[in-house]
């Protein structure tokens, strides 16, 4: 494990005045109910990220503001819903009013290099509200854009696509479907090689709702584990550990030749032992650990390739701080499993079914911890002409959630960053914990 030093790279970013794209054809007007897995309380925010691009010999001349720009508003014509704004109708059903009026698109010039960020790229990026920018009055959940995309060139001939999507017109797997669509028309492209699927309605509650599960994961539910902690959010610091393909095989000599498990599994057993260690709360309480699952597949049958809208299950695992801390990480590992394993069809159906029935709750935020696995999204693989991305990754990090975020080193080898936030004291115990877990291994840290 080594925790990636924090950069205090400052710069100068020139924006131009921010504008509409509409889609470049005319598109239908119709209102388009979102499902009722996209409109839960978890969803109704803005994801904010960023893809950093090197130059290439072979779009000299080309301006990336322009091509993505152009490409954007075509298509904007298969993802015409993108170009509406959400109306709420009753019972909180959030609802897409297929306007037409657009998304914001910003373009802008910073004096930076992309080698003047360093060898490794990662969350907190520098000067991240400069690099997207937040546009008075358009941040809204309702009657606003519901993306941004800002384009900043660099001096290298190089870029950084940055982007604020609201989440529940889709998830990590919708947004870069949209995206690579983008990049595919950048490149000359007529149509998407994915068709887009809207079908929302896949996802929507039974007429007659039938809550099968406990559901630990969600607000409301009285059957769960007691409400835990909620870690002080005053002198929070946010660091990201970059975690190499040794560091998971050093981990796994915790677990038992005859209990299989994925690096997600390992790693995210790992990290909620030693955060729960480092916040030194009450044994008694109960924590969760909330994995986010793309349950695309689990659906029978499945949902149709090209799906666009959230289609997320946010199983939990749980159990008392006392056990999690003083038990072997195989404990915690099959804990994470199980959780897992619980998104079914059934399962996603009881969820839809729940959050109708509940005034759609959020996920319960206090004694939580909340990972998504970010390595299989594909949107380092989005390519507007420029090639692929040296980096993706969200803007900034959160207290209560992490993502996994794909990187390679410069032998092309495949590790993991993975950005976390907690308070001062916490995370230098975070960082001890993590370093015993992974003593065999060395370390690299600077001072915190």
């Amino acid at each position: 494990m080594a925790l990636l030093p924090s950069k205090s790279l400052v710069f100068t970013v020139r924006r131009q005045e921010a504008e509409l794209v509409v889609p470049c054809e005319p598109t239908p007007h119709e209102c388009k109910p979102l499902s009722d897995i996209d409109d839960q309380e978890g969803h109704r925010f803005h994801v904010r990220g960023f893809h950093f691009h090197q130059s290439n010999l072979s779009m000299k001349g080309k301006d990336p503001a322009k091509v993505i720009k152009e490409a954007l508003a075509k298509a904007l014509v298969f993802y015409y819903p993108f170009a509406g704004r959400l109306r709420e109708g009753p019972n909180r059903k959030l609802i897409v009013d297929c306007t037409g009026e657009g998304v914001l698109f910003i373009e802008a010039d910073a004096d930076v290099s992309l080698v003047d960020f360093g060898d490794e790229l990662y969350p907190p990026f520098p000067c991240a509200e400069e690099l997207l920018y937040d546009v008075p009055g358009s941040n809204g959940l309702l009657n606003s854009p519901l993306l941004l995309i800002q384009v900043t060139r660099l001096k290298c001939g190089g870029f950084i696509f940055a982007h604020r999507f609201n989440h529940t017109m889709g998830d990590g797997t919708g947004l870069s479907q949209f995206m690579t669509a983008v990049g595919e028309i950048a490149r000359g492209a007529l149509v998407p090689s994915m068709p887009p699927v809207w079908e929302r309605h896949l996802l929507s509650a039974r007429d007659s709702p039938l809550i099968t599960y406990q559901h630990e994961e969600y607000s409301h539910n009285t059957s769960g584990p007691k409400n835990g902690t909620i870690i002080p959010t005053d002198n929070l610091v946010c660091r990201s550990f970059l975690f190499r393909q040794s560091h998971i095989s050093s981990l796994r000599r915790f677990v038992p030749h005859n209990l299989r498990c994925s690096t997600f599994d390992i790693l995210s057993a790992c990290l909620w032992c030693c955060r729960t260690k480092a916040l030194e709360l009450d044994p008694n309480e109960d924590v969760r650990l909330i994995c986010i699952v793309n349950a695309r597949f689990k659906f029978n049958p499945p949902l149709p390739l090209g799906y666009y809208g959230n289609a997320l299950g946010f199983p939990a695992a749980s159990s008392s701080i006392g056990k999690l801390t003083q038990n072997p990480l195989e404990y915690a590992l099959k804990l994470v499993k199980q959780a897992k394993t619980k998104v079914t069809d059934e399962y996603m159906k009881s969820t839809m079914d729940l959050l109708v029935t509940r005034g759609r709750p959020n996920v319960k935020l206090a004694g939580s911890y909340i990972v998504s696995d970010l390595t299989r999204a594909k949107f380092k693989e989005i390519d507007f002409g420029w090639g692929e991305a040296v980096l993706v990754g969200p803007e900034t990090c959160w207290e209560l959630i992490s993502f996994y975020i794909p990187s390679k080193n410069k032998k092309g080898e495949d590790e993991i960053i993975v950005p976390v936030c907690l308070p001062a004291s916490a995370m230098k115990n975070f960082v001890k914990e993590l370093e015993n877990m992974l003593k065999d291994e060395q370390t690299v840290h600077a001072d915190i």
